[in-house]
C-alpha cells in the first residue's frame, strides 16, 4: 500500500510529517545497531552497543544511566558468568502518566558472523543479524522519542526506557528491574517485532520453564557384575515415564521431555543420567502446581540407592491478559485505522516468551507487546529482515499512542 494515497484516512498531519522525516534516519540507526555484534555472551560487544544507545538517549534529552547486573541474578543452567549491562533513560514531562518503553540489545548470533552478513538493503527489506529481534525495537524507541521531541510533546509524566542485554538467555539480571518498573508505570510498551505477514500487537504470551532431572547411581561392570551397579538410566527412564502425561491441554499447560543423556561406555552400568523438559504455561499459578506435582512424583523411585535431583527453572512468566491492556489495544487499533490500515490486537496466548511478562508480574497495569517493526527470520542465520514500509506506520502508532495515553485516552473504565 502506498502511504501517499492515505490522506482520506485522516492521520494527524503534524505527527505524520515528523514520522516521515524519521524514516531515513531510522534506517541509519539500524545500520549502526546491526553493525555491532552483541550476542548474549559477548560482553565486549554488549558494552560497545550499550554505549551507543546511552549516547543516543542522552542526546535526546534523557537522564541516562548504566545498570550493572547485581546480586539478585536468577541463575539458570545457561547463564553466563558475565551478563550485559542495561541502559535506563528517564524523560520528565508535565503530565501524570508514566509510560515504560522496553527492548533488548542482545542477539542469539555468534561473534564473527557479522563479517559475512553485514547490514544491507534489498528493495523493501533491510537485512541484518538481530535486526528484527530486537534492534529494530531499539530503533523504534529512539525515533519515537525523536518524533515526540520534534513535536515538543511533554504531556506525559515520565517516559522511561530500559534496554537490556540478556533477553535471549531469559533475562537473568533484567527481570527484577522490569518487574519493579512495570508496577510503577501505567503502561508498558514492549518492542519485539511483529511477524511480517501479520501486522499485530500481542496482549498475552506463554510462560516458559525448564525442568532438569539428574539421576546418580553406581557404576559397575555390565558383564561380570551388573548387580553391583545402580543403573541411572533405568531410574531416569522410570521418572520420565511416570511424568510423561503431566501436560494439561485444557489449561494451556504443556510439559514435554525433549532431551536425555546417560552413561559413559557400552560395558559400564551407567552411574549418571540426565533429562530435560520444556514447559509452557498461560497462568503464573500453574508453575507452582506443576513443580509441586513433579517433586512429589519423583519420590517414587524404581531403583534403591539412586539419587534423583530436579531443577525447575522459571525462565519466563506468562504475560496474562488484563482489561487495561485490552483498552489500550482498542485505542491502538483506532490510531492505525487513521492510516487506512488494520492492526490485529491478539489476545490469544502466543507461544514465545517476552520480557513484557516480567513488567506485568504482580500487577494489572497495561502491558502490550510487538511495537517493533514487521520482521521475518528471527534466530535464522541468513535471512533475518525487517520491512522498510512498516517504519512510518509503526512510528506513527507508537508516537500517537503515547500522546493519547498521556492525555487519558485508552484507559480501561
Amino acid at each position: 500500500m502506498c502511504w501517499t494515497t492515505l490522506a482520506a484516512a485522516a492521520p494527524d498531519q503534524a505527527i505524520y510529517a515528523q514520522v516521515q522525516k524519521q524514516k531515513e534516519p531510522l534506517l541509519g540507526t539500524l545500520k549502526d545497531l546491526v553493525s555491532i555484534e552483541s550476542g548474549s555472551k559477548d560482553k565486549e560487544g554488549l558494552d560497545k552497543l550499550s554505549q551507543l544507545i546511552f549516547d543516543r538517549l542522552r542526546a535526546l534529552g534523557g537522564e541516562v544511566e548504566f545498570i550493572e547486573p547485581g546480586a539478585d541474578i536468577y541463575r539458570m543452567h545457561d547463564t553466563p558468568e558475565k551478563i550485559g549491562r542495561m541502559v535506563r533513560a528517564t524523560f520528565k514531562g508535565t503530565g501524570s502518566k508514566k509510560i515504560l518503553l522496553i527492548a533488548h540489545m542482545d542477539t542469539v548470533y555468534l561473534k564473527g558472523m557479522l563479517a559475512k552478513q553485514p547490514f544491507r538493503i534489498d528493495g523493501n527489506r533491510a537485512y541484518g543479524l538481530g535486526i528484527g529481534d530486537d534492534k529494530a525495537g531499539i530503533a523504534v524507541i529512539l525515533h519515537t522519542l525523536a518524533t515526540l521531541k520534534a513535536l515538543d510533546f511533554k504531556d506525559y509524566g515520565t517516559l522511561t526506557v530500559l534496554i537490556n542485554g540478556d533477553e535471549e538467555i531469559s533475562s537473568p539480571a533484567a527481570r527484577t528491574y522490569f518487574s519493579k518498573l512495570g508496577a510503577e508505570h501505567d503502561l508498558t510498551m514492549s518492542h519485539e517485532g511483529s511477524p511480517a505477514a501479520k501486522d499485530q500487537l500481542s496482549l498475552a504470551t506463554a510462560g516458559i520453564a525448564a525442568v532438569t532431572l539428574k539421576v546418580t547411581g553406581k557404576a559397575s561392570h555390565a558383564g561380570s557384575a551388573p548387580e553391583r551397579g545402580r543403573n541411572a538410566i533405568y531410574e531416569l527412564a522410570h521418572q520420565v515415564l511416570q511424568t510423561k502425561d503431566f501436560s494439561e491441554p485444557s489449561k494451556g499447560l504443556k510439559m514435554n521431555w525433549t532431551m536425555i543423556s546417560g552413561g559413559t561406555n557400552r560395558n559400564v552400568i551407567p552411574a549418571e543420567a540426565e533429562a530435560a523438559a520444556d514447559v509452557r504455561v498461560v497462568r503464573v499459578s500453574d508453575y507452582d502446581g506443576l513443580e509441586a506435582r513433579l517433586r512429589e512424583t519423583i519420590k517414587k523411585q524404581l531403583i534403591p540407592d539412586t539419587k534423583v535431583e530436579m531443577t525447575f527453572e522459571r525462565r519466563r512468566p506468562p504475560l496474562e491478559l488484563r482489561p487495561a491492556s485490552v483498552a489500550v489495544g482498542e485505542q491502538a487499533k483506532k490510531i492505525y485505522a487513521e492510516l487506512g490500515k488494520t492492526l490485529m490486537v491478539d489476545d490469544a496466548v502466543q507461544g514465545g516468551g517476552t520480557d513484557a511478562a516480567f513488567a506485568a508480574l504482580g500487577n494489572q497495569k497495561a502491558v502490550l507487546e510487538r511495537f517493533g517493526l514487521l520482521s521475518f527470520g528471527a534466530h535464522s542465520n541468513d535471512d533475518e529482515y525487517i520491512l522498510i514500509d512498516s517504519i512510518e506506520p509503526r512510528l506513527y502508532l507508537a508516537t500517537k499512542l503515547i500522546m493519547e495515553f498521556s492525555r487519558g485516552a485508552g484507559e480501561s473504565r
